[in-house]
């Protein structure tokens, strides 16, 4: 069933904003709270996500029906890239090398403020580009 896209954008948004400040303020518990958000949104899709929960229960009873759908499997996928480099950024705060925590966690932000501010989901194209190339067993 496909999703409204207006979800993953607006999770995205969230996670833009949560990493800012991680990386502004070093927090290896609000970056451990984006790995566990990451976490829920790969296992369970990203309606089930703390974000795609709160789109759910409060941004989208405030807005019209949704004009535009998505498949889940491109959001899902992105949130487990996503959960990749959180993990990596939270390795590299916790345990170092610090610069593995502002690398990890930047390049997480870039692709969460992609996806906010222009619609573009990296992790989506990058499902898409796997699905592609990996042969299919008929």
């Amino acid at each position: 069933m496909n999703i409204d896209a207006r979800g993953p954008r607006f999770g995205a948004a969230v996670t833009a904003a949560v990493l800012a400040v991680v990386l502004v303020t070093g927090s290896v518990w609000l970056l451990a709270w984006q790995t566990l958000a990451f976490l829920l949104g790969a296992a369970g899709g990203v309606g089930r996500s703390p974000y795609g929960l709160l789109f759910a229960r409060v941004v989208r009873p405030r807005l019209g029906p949704p004009t535009r759908f998505e498949a889940p499997e491109p959001p899902r996928f992105a949130q487990a890239v996503g959960l990749l480099f959180a993990g990596l950024g939270l390795v590299g705060f916790a345990l170092g090398p610090g610069w593995l925590g502002l690398a990890a966690t930047g390049a997480a932000l870039a692709a969460a403020f992609l996806n906010a501010a222009f619609g573009y989901c990296l992790g989506c194209e990058l499902y898409l580009l796997v699905r592609r190339v990996t042969p299919r067993a008929e």
